[in-house]
């Protein structure tokens, strides 16, 4: 699920996505994905097009954030996606709350990996 996370992300052209492996850290999810968006607006496209691809892959999603689009999370089950604006991820900066690695500049796409054998 990660992989199709994360590909629909890039698809979407969403920078600074970060991976964080949940397991042995919380019991609400395996996994943890965060993205910046450059505006309202490719948030909420973002957040639309993910909701699909993870429905049409049978999984049960519930969205908060919808409205405002500054920070969108997407509750996929056994993984959580949020999807922010880039002042309000530094704001909120969980990557340093879940043990990820810490906010970087949000200048190209790339994808970071917080454990070994982690789907890029």
């Amino acid at each position: 699920m990660v992989d199709l996370v994360v590909a629909s992300l890039e698809d979407d052209k969403a920078e600074d996505i970060t991976v964080i492996d949940l397991r042995g850290k919380a019991s609400f999810a395996d996994h943890m994905v965060i993205a910046n968006g450059r505006s309202a607006r490719q948030v909420g496209a973002m957040a639309e097009h993910l909701v699909e691809k993870l429905k049409a892959a049978g999984d049960h999603t519930s969205v908060e954030g919808m409205p405002q689009c500054d920070w969108v999370l997407i509750d996929g089950g056994d993984i959580v996606v949020h999807l922010f604006r880039p002042e309000v991820r530094g704001f909120y900066n969980l990557e340093k709350m879940w043990g990820g690695p810490p906010e970087a500049s949000a200048s190209k796409a790339r994808v970071r990996k917080t454990a070994a054998g982690m789907p890029a």
